[in-house]
Protein backbone atom coordinates (compact mmCIF):
# COMPACT_ATOMS: atom_id res chain seq x y z
CA UNK A 1 0.00 0.00 0.00
CA UNK A 2 1.34 3.38 -1.04
CA UNK A 3 1.73 5.96 1.65
CA UNK A 4 -0.42 9.00 1.13
CA UNK A 5 0.46 12.53 2.15
CA UNK A 6 -1.48 12.20 5.41
CA UNK A 7 0.40 8.95 6.23
CA UNK A 8 3.75 10.65 5.75
CA UNK A 9 2.54 13.58 7.83
CA UNK A 10 1.49 11.37 10.78
CA UNK A 11 4.58 9.18 10.52
CA UNK A 12 6.86 12.21 10.56
CA UNK A 13 5.04 13.64 13.58
CA UNK A 14 5.16 10.27 15.34
CA UNK A 15 8.90 9.68 14.88
CA UNK A 16 9.90 13.29 15.63
CA UNK A 17 7.81 13.24 18.81
CA UNK A 18 9.42 9.94 19.79
CA UNK A 19 12.87 11.55 19.48
CA UNK A 20 11.67 14.55 21.48
CA UNK A 21 10.31 12.33 24.29
CA UNK A 22 13.57 10.31 24.29
CA UNK A 23 15.63 13.48 24.76
CA UNK A 24 13.38 14.97 27.44
CA UNK A 25 12.93 11.75 29.40
CA UNK A 26 16.63 10.90 29.33
CA UNK A 27 17.52 14.42 30.44
CA UNK A 28 15.24 14.07 33.46
CA UNK A 29 16.47 10.55 34.26
CA UNK A 30 20.15 11.53 33.97
CA UNK A 31 19.68 14.52 36.28
CA UNK A 32 17.97 12.32 38.89
CA UNK A 33 20.57 9.59 38.48
CA UNK A 34 23.44 12.08 38.80
CA UNK A 35 21.97 13.52 42.00
CA UNK A 36 21.70 10.01 43.49
CA UNK A 37 25.28 9.07 42.56
CA UNK A 38 26.97 12.47 43.07
CA UNK A 39 28.54 11.42 46.37
CA UNK A 40 30.06 8.34 44.74
CA UNK A 41 31.41 10.49 41.90
CA UNK A 42 32.85 12.98 44.38
CA UNK A 43 34.38 10.26 46.58
CA UNK A 44 36.19 8.78 43.58
CA UNK A 45 37.21 12.27 42.33
CA UNK A 46 35.71 11.73 38.88
CA UNK A 47 35.50 14.64 36.46
CA UNK A 48 32.25 15.42 34.65
CA UNK A 49 33.85 14.63 31.30
CA UNK A 50 35.00 11.22 32.53
CA UNK A 51 31.55 10.44 33.94
CA UNK A 52 29.78 11.41 30.70
CA UNK A 53 32.24 9.53 28.50
CA UNK A 54 32.40 6.31 30.48
CA UNK A 55 28.96 6.17 32.06
CA UNK A 56 26.18 8.36 30.65
CA UNK A 57 27.07 7.75 27.00
CA UNK A 58 26.34 4.07 27.74
CA UNK A 59 23.55 4.72 30.25
CA UNK A 60 21.33 6.62 27.79
CA UNK A 61 21.02 3.76 25.20
CA UNK A 62 20.23 1.38 28.07
CA UNK A 63 17.44 3.57 29.48
CA UNK A 64 16.05 4.38 26.03
CA UNK A 65 15.79 0.70 25.15
CA UNK A 66 14.43 -0.26 28.56
CA UNK A 67 11.68 2.36 28.42
CA UNK A 68 11.07 2.14 24.67
CA UNK A 69 7.48 0.78 24.96
CA UNK A 70 6.56 3.61 27.33
CA UNK A 71 8.34 6.26 25.26
CA UNK A 72 6.53 5.09 22.12
CA UNK A 73 3.22 5.09 23.99
CA UNK A 74 3.70 8.65 25.25
CA UNK A 75 4.79 9.81 21.80
CA UNK A 76 1.65 8.24 20.32
CA UNK A 77 -0.56 9.97 22.87
CA UNK A 78 1.07 13.38 22.33
CA UNK A 79 0.74 13.17 18.54
CA UNK A 80 -2.82 11.84 18.50
CA UNK A 81 -4.08 14.32 21.12
CA UNK A 82 -2.83 17.21 18.98
CA UNK A 83 -4.50 15.76 15.89
CA UNK A 84 -7.75 15.20 17.78
CA UNK A 85 -7.81 18.69 19.30
CA UNK A 86 -7.36 20.20 15.85
CA UNK A 87 -10.30 18.02 14.65
CA UNK A 88 -7.96 16.47 12.07
CA UNK A 89 -8.92 12.93 13.10
CA UNK A 90 -12.63 13.77 12.87
CA UNK A 91 -12.04 15.15 9.38
CA UNK A 92 -10.19 12.00 8.32
CA UNK A 93 -12.92 9.71 9.62
CA UNK A 94 -15.63 11.90 8.07
CA UNK A 95 -13.92 11.66 4.68
CA UNK A 96 -14.33 7.89 4.73
CA UNK A 97 -10.97 6.85 6.23
CA UNK A 98 -11.52 3.93 8.62
CA UNK A 99 -9.92 3.87 12.03
CA UNK A 100 -7.85 0.84 11.08
CA UNK A 101 -6.58 2.72 8.00
CA UNK A 102 -5.72 5.64 10.26
CA UNK A 103 -3.48 3.28 12.24
CA UNK A 104 -1.25 2.47 9.23
CA UNK A 105 1.40 5.22 9.73
CA UNK A 106 1.44 4.57 13.46
CA UNK A 107 1.99 0.84 12.93
CA UNK A 108 4.72 1.50 10.38
CA UNK A 109 6.53 3.72 12.86
CA UNK A 110 5.99 1.20 15.66
CA UNK A 111 7.32 -1.64 13.48
CA UNK A 112 10.43 0.39 12.67
CA UNK A 113 11.06 1.18 16.34
CA UNK A 114 10.36 -2.44 17.31
CA UNK A 115 12.99 -3.64 14.82
CA UNK A 116 15.48 -1.15 16.24
CA UNK A 117 14.60 -2.36 19.74
CA UNK A 118 15.29 -5.99 18.79
CA UNK A 119 18.68 -5.06 17.37
CA UNK A 120 19.42 -2.96 20.45
CA UNK A 121 18.34 -5.53 23.02
CA UNK A 122 20.01 -8.52 21.38
CA UNK A 123 23.34 -6.95 20.40
CA UNK A 124 23.95 -3.21 20.61
CA UNK A 125 22.80 -2.33 24.14
CA UNK A 126 24.57 -5.29 25.82
CA UNK A 127 27.82 -4.04 24.27
CA UNK A 128 27.36 -0.56 25.76
CA UNK A 129 26.18 -2.13 29.01
CA UNK A 130 29.54 -3.82 29.48
CA UNK A 131 31.15 -0.41 29.96
CA UNK A 132 28.27 0.93 32.03
CA UNK A 133 28.19 -2.02 34.43
CA UNK A 134 32.00 -2.04 34.70
CA UNK A 135 31.82 1.63 35.69
CA UNK A 136 29.20 0.88 38.34
CA UNK A 137 31.25 -1.98 39.77
CA UNK A 138 34.37 0.17 39.91
CA UNK A 139 32.94 3.43 41.28
CA UNK A 140 29.39 2.91 42.55
CA UNK A 141 29.15 -0.52 44.12
CA UNK A 142 31.21 -1.64 47.09
CA UNK A 143 34.18 -3.79 46.26
CA UNK A 144 33.00 -7.32 45.67
CA UNK A 145 34.22 -10.12 47.94
CA UNK A 146 33.51 -13.73 47.02
CA UNK A 147 32.45 -15.28 50.32
CA UNK A 148 30.88 -18.59 49.26
CA UNK A 149 32.34 -21.69 50.88
CA UNK A 150 32.34 -25.38 49.98
CA UNK A 151 31.70 -24.63 46.31
CA UNK A 152 31.04 -27.41 43.81
CA UNK A 153 31.37 -27.11 40.04
CA UNK A 154 30.75 -29.53 37.21
CA UNK A 155 33.56 -28.58 34.84
CA UNK A 156 33.07 -31.36 32.28
CA UNK A 157 30.54 -34.14 31.64
CA UNK A 158 32.59 -36.50 33.81
CA UNK A 159 34.60 -34.05 35.97
CA UNK A 160 33.62 -32.33 39.21
CA UNK A 161 35.60 -29.64 41.06
CA UNK A 162 35.38 -28.48 44.66
CA UNK A 163 36.89 -25.57 46.60
CA UNK A 164 36.57 -24.93 50.28
CA UNK A 165 36.86 -21.19 49.65
CA UNK A 166 38.20 -18.72 47.10
CA UNK A 167 39.87 -15.31 47.35
CA UNK A 168 38.89 -13.26 44.30
CA UNK A 169 41.50 -10.58 45.11
CA UNK A 170 44.45 -12.98 44.88
CA UNK A 171 42.61 -15.35 42.49
CA UNK A 172 43.45 -18.27 44.74
CA UNK A 173 41.32 -21.21 45.80
CA UNK A 174 41.98 -23.39 48.83
CA UNK A 175 41.48 -27.10 49.56
CA UNK A 176 40.80 -27.91 45.94
CA UNK A 177 39.72 -31.29 44.58
CA UNK A 178 38.99 -32.47 41.05
CA UNK A 179 37.29 -35.81 40.52
CA UNK A 180 36.72 -37.70 37.28
CA UNK A 181 33.80 -40.09 37.50
CA UNK A 182 32.64 -42.44 34.75
CA UNK A 183 29.31 -44.04 35.48
CA UNK A 184 29.38 -44.65 39.21
CA UNK A 185 33.11 -45.32 39.35
CA UNK A 186 35.71 -42.84 40.57
CA UNK A 187 38.56 -42.95 38.06
CA UNK A 188 40.78 -40.13 39.30
CA UNK A 189 40.97 -37.69 42.19
CA UNK A 190 43.27 -34.68 42.30
CA UNK A 191 43.66 -32.88 45.65
CA UNK A 192 45.64 -29.72 46.33
CA UNK A 193 46.15 -27.21 49.11
CA UNK A 194 45.91 -24.29 46.72
CA UNK A 195 44.96 -23.50 43.15
CA UNK A 196 46.09 -20.17 41.77
CA UNK A 197 45.26 -18.44 38.47
CA UNK A 198 48.25 -17.63 36.28
CA UNK A 199 47.20 -14.68 34.10
CA UNK A 200 50.33 -15.01 31.96
CA UNK A 201 49.70 -18.58 30.83
CA UNK A 202 45.92 -18.44 31.20
CA UNK A 203 46.02 -21.64 33.25
CA UNK A 204 45.49 -22.72 36.83
CA UNK A 205 48.60 -23.50 38.85
CA UNK A 206 47.91 -26.35 41.28
CA UNK A 207 50.25 -26.36 44.30
CA UNK A 208 51.14 -29.19 46.69
CA UNK A 209 48.94 -31.72 44.97
CA UNK A 210 48.17 -35.40 45.29
CA UNK A 211 46.88 -37.36 42.30
CA UNK A 212 45.08 -40.62 43.06
CA UNK A 213 44.30 -42.74 39.98
CA UNK A 214 42.13 -45.87 39.96
CA UNK A 215 42.42 -48.49 37.23
CA UNK A 216 40.48 -51.56 38.25
CA UNK A 217 42.26 -53.14 41.17
CA UNK A 218 45.38 -51.07 40.50
CA UNK A 219 45.84 -47.72 42.17
CA UNK A 220 48.49 -45.10 41.46
CA UNK A 221 49.33 -42.30 43.87
CA UNK A 222 51.42 -39.32 42.78
CA UNK A 223 52.62 -36.23 44.64
CA UNK A 224 53.99 -32.95 43.36
CA UNK A 225 54.67 -29.32 44.27
CA UNK A 226 53.22 -27.64 41.21
CA UNK A 227 51.23 -28.50 38.10
CA UNK A 228 49.62 -26.25 35.50
CA UNK A 229 46.29 -27.33 34.06
CA UNK A 230 43.41 -26.10 31.96
CA UNK A 231 39.97 -26.18 33.56
CA UNK A 232 36.57 -25.11 32.28
CA UNK A 233 36.73 -22.53 35.02
CA UNK A 234 38.12 -19.00 35.20
CA UNK A 235 38.38 -16.11 37.69
CA UNK A 236 35.31 -14.58 36.00
CA UNK A 237 33.24 -17.36 37.56
CA UNK A 238 34.06 -15.87 40.96
CA UNK A 239 33.51 -12.21 40.10
CA UNK A 240 30.43 -10.13 40.81
CA UNK A 241 27.38 -11.03 38.75
CA UNK A 242 25.85 -7.59 39.31
CA UNK A 243 23.68 -6.93 36.23
CA UNK A 244 25.55 -9.61 34.29
CA UNK A 245 22.36 -10.51 32.41
CA UNK A 246 22.29 -6.99 30.94
CA UNK A 247 25.83 -7.33 29.54
CA UNK A 248 25.22 -10.43 27.43
CA UNK A 249 24.10 -10.56 23.83
CA UNK A 250 21.63 -13.31 22.89
CA UNK A 251 24.41 -15.74 21.78
CA UNK A 252 26.31 -14.98 25.01
CA UNK A 253 23.14 -15.48 27.05
CA UNK A 254 22.54 -18.87 25.44
CA UNK A 255 26.13 -19.94 26.06
CA UNK A 256 26.06 -18.73 29.67
CA UNK A 257 22.78 -20.50 30.47
CA UNK A 258 24.06 -23.71 28.88
CA UNK A 259 27.28 -23.46 30.90
CA UNK A 260 25.44 -22.91 34.18
CA UNK A 261 23.01 -25.76 33.59
CA UNK A 262 25.94 -28.06 32.76
CA UNK A 263 27.45 -27.16 36.12
CA UNK A 264 24.20 -27.94 37.89
CA UNK A 265 23.28 -24.33 38.59
CA UNK A 266 19.56 -23.93 37.86
CA UNK A 267 19.33 -20.34 39.16
CA UNK A 268 19.29 -18.85 35.66
CA UNK A 269 15.79 -17.38 35.71
CA UNK A 270 16.96 -13.78 35.38
CA UNK A 271 18.95 -14.66 32.25
CA UNK A 272 16.03 -16.49 30.62
CA UNK A 273 13.72 -13.57 31.44
CA UNK A 274 16.21 -11.20 29.80
CA UNK A 275 16.29 -13.40 26.70
CA UNK A 276 12.50 -13.43 26.37
CA UNK A 277 12.27 -9.69 26.99
CA UNK A 278 14.42 -9.10 23.90
CA UNK A 279 11.38 -10.05 21.81
CA UNK A 280 8.50 -9.30 24.19
CA UNK A 281 9.35 -5.60 24.54
CA UNK A 282 9.35 -4.90 20.77
CA UNK A 283 5.93 -6.57 20.66
CA UNK A 284 4.86 -4.28 23.52
CA UNK A 285 5.87 -1.28 21.39
CA UNK A 286 3.29 -2.25 18.76
CA UNK A 287 0.58 -3.01 21.34
CA UNK A 288 1.10 0.24 23.23
CA UNK A 289 1.11 2.25 20.01
CA UNK A 290 -2.27 0.74 19.15
CA UNK A 291 -3.54 1.50 22.65
CA UNK A 292 -2.12 5.03 22.58
CA UNK A 293 -4.14 5.91 19.48
CA UNK A 294 -7.30 4.48 21.05
CA UNK A 295 -6.81 6.44 24.28
CA UNK A 296 -6.26 9.80 22.59
CA UNK A 297 -8.17 9.68 19.29
CA UNK A 298 -11.36 11.18 20.70
CA UNK A 299 -11.48 14.94 21.20
CA UNK A 300 -12.06 15.68 24.88
CA UNK A 301 -14.13 18.56 26.19
CA UNK A 302 -11.87 18.62 29.24
CA UNK A 303 -8.85 19.39 27.12
CA UNK A 304 -5.77 17.44 26.14
CA UNK A 305 -4.38 17.45 29.68
CA UNK A 306 -6.81 14.75 30.80
CA UNK A 307 -5.91 12.45 27.91
CA UNK A 308 -2.19 12.97 28.49
CA UNK A 309 -2.69 12.25 32.21
CA UNK A 310 -4.53 9.03 31.31
CA UNK A 311 -1.62 8.17 29.04
CA UNK A 312 0.87 8.65 31.86
CA UNK A 313 -1.30 6.53 34.17
CA UNK A 314 -1.42 3.66 31.66
CA UNK A 315 2.35 3.95 31.12
CA UNK A 316 2.89 3.84 34.88
CA UNK A 317 0.67 0.74 35.21
CA UNK A 318 2.62 -1.01 32.44
CA UNK A 319 5.92 -0.31 34.22
CA UNK A 320 4.56 -1.68 37.52
CA UNK A 321 3.17 -4.80 35.83
CA UNK A 322 6.37 -5.42 33.86
CA UNK A 323 8.59 -5.05 36.97
CA UNK A 324 6.27 -7.30 39.00
CA UNK A 325 6.33 -10.11 36.45
CA UNK A 326 10.08 -9.71 36.00
CA UNK A 327 10.60 -10.22 39.73
CA UNK A 328 8.33 -13.27 39.68
CA UNK A 329 10.26 -14.70 36.76
CA UNK A 330 13.62 -14.16 38.44
CA UNK A 331 12.32 -15.85 41.60
CA UNK A 332 11.00 -18.80 39.62
CA UNK A 333 7.36 -18.17 40.60
CA UNK A 334 6.37 -17.94 36.93
CA UNK A 335 8.13 -19.17 33.81
CA UNK A 336 10.62 -16.80 32.13
CA UNK A 337 8.34 -16.77 29.08
CA UNK A 338 5.34 -15.59 31.07
CA UNK A 339 7.45 -13.10 33.03
CA UNK A 340 8.40 -11.34 29.80
CA UNK A 341 5.26 -11.82 27.71
CA UNK A 342 2.43 -11.49 30.25
CA UNK A 343 2.43 -7.65 30.46
CA UNK A 344 2.29 -6.96 26.67
CA UNK A 345 -0.25 -9.77 26.16
CA UNK A 346 -2.49 -8.46 28.94
CA UNK A 347 -2.29 -4.94 27.54
CA UNK A 348 -3.00 -6.38 24.10
CA UNK A 349 -6.27 -7.89 25.37
CA UNK A 350 -7.10 -4.57 27.06
CA UNK A 351 -6.39 -2.70 23.80
CA UNK A 352 -8.80 -4.95 21.87
CA UNK A 353 -11.52 -4.27 24.46
CA UNK A 354 -10.84 -0.52 24.33
CA UNK A 355 -11.02 -0.58 20.52
CA UNK A 356 -14.80 -0.80 20.73
CA UNK A 357 -14.86 2.73 22.19
CA UNK A 358 -13.00 4.51 19.38
CA UNK A 359 -14.81 7.05 17.20
CA UNK A 360 -16.08 5.69 13.89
Amino acid sequence: MRLKLIDAYILKKFLSTFVYVVIMLNAIICVIDYSEKSQDFYRNKLSLGFIVEHYYINYIPYMTNLLSPIIVFLATVFVTVRLANRTEIIAMLASGVSFMRLLVPYMLGAALLAAISIAGTTYLVPITNKSRVAFERAFIKERYFYDATNVHFRVAPDAYAYMQNYNNFTQTGYQFTLERIIGNQLMEKLSAERIRWDSTSGKWSIENYRLHQFNGEREVLKYGEKMDTLLRLSPKDFESTHLLHEELTIPELNAYVEEQLMRGNTAVGIFLVQKNMAFAYPFAIIILTFMGVIVSARKSRQGSGVQIAIGFLIAFLFIILARMFMSLGQAGSVSPFMAAWAPPLLFGVLAIIMYKTVPR
